[in-house]
């Protein structure tokens, strides 16, 4: 029988993408199984909204591995944290801390490359050293999630950019990375280069406005993300419920 880290590997298959729609509690997880969802995966902007924090890492790490746990705890599939920057920018103390998270129960996690609470991008040198750790940490089968934020940090998406993804995402693989997430990269076109430069499954998030997903499948992705868009559209019907129920 396949162990939950293979389960949740074998998912991300270019082409026939997993959809992973984020959650932020017990709550919201067990709603998604019910959607018929394969797998799970948190969000970082969610689960700080939720409980009253802003995101970028504002969430104490001792709640966000509590809350891991309960989630893993109450479903049975396969579940995904968003841990941010794995909370130091140290490698050493990063990878720890994914090891606290492993420790959960959770099978992998999105590690992002922006410096939080800073600016710009950890240099590239720097961020491979950061994944090597953790996956020294981690062992083979846990899936690291590596995020670029490059598309997050400009408002020109031309081919430099994208040299500099696939420059990114390759030295990413080498250090051990499972996936390739590229939040905002949306054009057809580019993601095919991606996905063909790229040794990775890639994953990117969809969004309002965004290309179908049928697109973005026939154009080599692996799983697709919607971040904090769910959570921001139940409010939405839950102020709007409120309203109708109070006026």
């Amino acid at each position: 029988m396949a162990s939950k880290f293979e389960t949740f590997a074998a998912l991300h298959v270019p082409g026939n993408p997993v959809i992973l729609y984020n959650i932020w509690d017990v709550g919201s997880a067990l709603a998604v199984v019910a959607a018929g969802a394969k797998a799970l995966a948190t969000g970082s902007h969610p689960v700080a909204d939720a409980n009253g924090w802003p995101d970028g890492q504002k969430v104490p790490i001792d709640f966000a591995l509590a809350n891991a746990r309960r989630i893993v705890e109450a479903v049975e599939l396969p579940v995904t944290v968003d841990f941010e920057g794995a909370y130091s920018d140290d490698p050493e103390i990063g990878a720890a801390n994914v090891g606290e998270l492993k420790a959960t129960g959770a099978v992998g996690c999105n590690f992002e490359d922006q410096v939080i609470g800073g600016e710009g991008l950890h240099p590239l040198e720097v961020q491979v050293k950061r994944i090597a750790a953790i996956r020294r940490a981690v062992g083979d089968q846990f899936y690291l999630n590596a995020r670029t934020d490059l598309f997050l940090k400009t408002q020109t998406y031309d081919d430099a950019l994208v040299g500099q993804v696939v420059e990114r995402g390759k030295a990413f693989a080498d250090a051990g990375a499972s996936g390739f997430f590229v939040p905002r990269l949306a054009d057809p076109a580019q993601i095919e280069r991606v996905v063909r430069e790229v040794p990775l499954p890639l994953n990117v998030i969809a969004f309002p406005g965004a290309p179908d997903k049928k697109l973005w499948a026939d154009a080599g992705v692996a799983r697709i993300s919607h971040g904090p868009f769910p959570h921001r559209a139940l409010m939405k019907t839950l102020t709007e419920m409120a309203h109708e129920a109070i006026s």
